[in-house]
């Protein structure tokens, strides 16, 4: 059988049970057991099961979290959903390029489907190293979060099925958990430099640095050196005060 084990399905804020168990049978048909879901607003529920038709398993493995980093701390990859243009552009994929991404690399890896609504927010994306867009219809491009999991699914099994073994990496990479911590600590250094200003800098600034660490793909080693610099300029600015 196909292996997408390293592979993670994540709702966040899903407002209908229904897409729940929709997801959840798309999940199954194509080789993907594990489901993540964000603050949903309702489950469990009766009505999830049910749409599942007969992927109960992964319903009762899927994991419930409050917010969106303790159910991505220990993925190296995360890919976000969205179907709206955005401001600042993220590095894009389609379904097939997302796929064979994701099964040239054994690394745990995530996929983020927003709310039924709005999509995923910015603040989402900014935990993202890729963007996901499904070419489709530009005049009704509307498609049911289950609907899109089952198209992005589609290409993982597919891809799953012609790849060779993906490869160990030489080096584990730098999770989302462990670059969280670094952006907040060169947020922080970067406020003591002043480079930052509370009240002058933008928002989109911040995002345009995670952008460039997020395509750099961090080892963790690599990430070490980074925060040992972070660290020596703030042991100079306290010696300085």
């Amino acid at each position: 059988m196909t292996c997408l084990s390293h592979v993670r399905i994540v709702l966040v804020g899903t407002t209908h049970p229904g897409n729940i168990g929709a997801a959840a049978r798309a999940m199954k048909t194509m080789g993907l057991t594990d489901l993540a879901l964000v603050a949903p607003r309702v489950f469990p529920s009766a009505e999830a099961v049910a749409r599942a038709a007969g992927a109960d398993d992964v319903l009762a493995e899927a994991r419930v979290h409050q917010d969106l980093p303790s159910a991505i701390a220990d993925c190296a990859l995360v890919i976000g959903t969205s179907a709206r243009p955005r401001t600042i552009p993220w590095p894009q994929l389609d379904p097939r390029a997302c796929a064979e991404l994701l099964t040239a690399s054994s690394a745990r890896a995530a996929i983020l489907f927003g709310p039924e609504q709005s999509g995923l927010s910015n603040e989402a994306l900014d935990r993202c190293q890729f963007v996901l867009r499904i070419p489709c219809n530009p005049r009704f491009s509307s498609l049911n979060v289950a609907a899109a999991l089952q198209v992005v699914a589609y290409e993982l099994w597919v891809a799953a099925e012609r790849a060779p073994p993906p490869p160990q990496p030489s080096a584990p990479l730098a999770n989302a958990a462990q670059m969280e911590s670094f952006y907040q600590h060169l947020d922080q250094t970067l406020h003591g430099i002043r480079f930052l200003h509370e009240k002058k800098s933008s928002p989109s600034l911040m995002r345009r640095l995670r952008r460039i660490f997020n395509r750099a793909r961090l080892e963790q080693e690599e990430l070490h050196i980074l925060r040992g610099i972070l660290n020596a300029v703030q042991r100079q600015l306290n010696r300085q005060e």
